[in-house]
């Protein structure tokens, strides 16, 4: 075997590390858009939102002068009265009507079941990734750099449907956001797709036998796989 290939697994290992924690981190958090409505010119609070796969969080802020006759709703970040609570159709005692009303539920179902999907093809990459570092199976290497690359497929696609999501609550007439913008789990999100789709492509073609070096070798002359 390549001397250098176990070094090469390794390095692409931690790099796919890096996009494994960057999944868990856009999955688990609620910052995916953040959402801010119309605002009257006589008020000086509006409730702006962000929301991820499973929750929507709203909060209640003073809004800022941008011009002589401009005003925002935010940022986010300033203080204000927060409040969160699940989509209902994943908890159906719990009420989110702005949710319900404004987008097709089926989206955010999608969303959802597809991120987990990419979950479950990066655990099983990671458990065969461990297993081929016993007794040097570099096969299973193969397996796991596809599981890898699905995985990034996945979440890239929930990232999509995410985002038509958003683009029909701010076209629908029914609701009160106007504006929107991506925030930093949607990053994570498109990031953990670049880390995990190259890198499980780069396992992949690390994992291959030698191909022949010389006009006069052929493929059987590479060293067997363990």
């Amino acid at each position: 075997m390549d001397e250098s290939k176990p070094l090469k697994v390794r390095l692409t290992f931690s790099v796919i590390l890096v996009g494994i924690s960057l999944l868990f981190a856009a999955i688990v958090t609620d910052h995916w858009a953040v959402l801010s409505p119309s605002v009257e010119k006589n008020t000086t609070t509006c409730e702006a939102a962000h929301f991820g796969l499973w929750r929507l969080c709203t909060k209640r802020i003073f809004m800022q002068e941008q011009g002589p006759k401009e005003k925002s709703c935010g940022p986010i970040s300033l203080p204000g009265d927060h409040n969160c609570s699940y989509f209902k159709h994943f908890t159906p005692g719990e009420t989110s009507e702005i949710f319900e009303v404004t987008t097709q539920k089926e989206y955010s179902i999608s969303a959802a079941a597809i991120a987990i999907f990419s979950v479950g093809f990066a655990i099983i990459g990671t458990i065969c990734v461990l297993l081929s570092f016993r007794k040097k199976r570099d096969y299973l290497l193969k397996p796991a750099s596809m599981f890898y690359t699905f995985a990034g497929l996945c979440i890239i696609i929930s990232v999509e449907v995410m985002r038509q999501s958003v683009k029909r609550m701010i076209d629908s007439k029914e609701t009160a956001w106007i504006k929107y913008s991506y925030s930093w789990s949607f990053a994570c999100a498109c990031a953990s797709f670049v880390l995990l789709f190259v890198c499980g492509i780069a396992l992949l073609l690390i994992s291959l036998p030698r191909f022949p070096q010389n006009p006069w070798e052929t493929c059987m002359d590479a060293e067997p796989e363990h």
